[in-house]
């Protein structure tokens, strides 16, 4: 019965049962970051780059039920994984030093697990520098 391709008249199974993956088991796992990010432009301050601020990699764990718990380079961040894929990140406020000392940034995302290997992710980073707003998006692809 848990098989895509489940047929309620069969009475033994021939082998051509088809699962779906446990995307939470893809999920879980340490992953490469490949950011592209938009430049954060302060007047009078000049351009920040969050491509040179984004770790190298992150730590996946589940927490069961689809949920997950990122480690983003030393700040948890929270998410969910549903049962096509489908992966979104609790807003959640993280420290990022941006060599000026440490401020705090506002993360939201979304995004996909493709295969075991590959998965593309979807943030918005916002928050203040010097009581000016900014917001910043940044297309990721993740592999392991």
């Amino acid at each position: 019965p848990a098989a895509t391709n489940y047929n309620n008249l069969a009475n033994t199974d021939d082998g051509s049962c088809i699962y779906p993956p446990n995307w939470t088991e893809l999920a879980t796992g340490t992953w490469n970051l490949d950011p592209n990010c938009e430049d954060i432009s302060i007047f009078g301050f000049g351009d920040i780059s969050l491509n040179d601020q984004m770790p190298s990699t992150i730590d996946v764990q589940s927490a069961g039920e689809g949920l997950l718990y990122i480690d983003f380079g030393g700040s948890q961040i929270n998410g969910t994984v549903d049962d096509n894929g489908i992966m979104s990140v609790n807003p959640t406020t993280i420290s990022i030093d941006i060599g000026q000392g440490p401020i705090d940034i506002d993360v939201s995302g979304n995004g996909i697990i493709v295969s075991e290997n590959l998965a593309n992710m979807d943030f918005t980073f916002s928050g203040t520098i010097l009581v000016l707003p900014f917001s910043s998006d940044c297309a990721m692809v993740l592999t392991k």
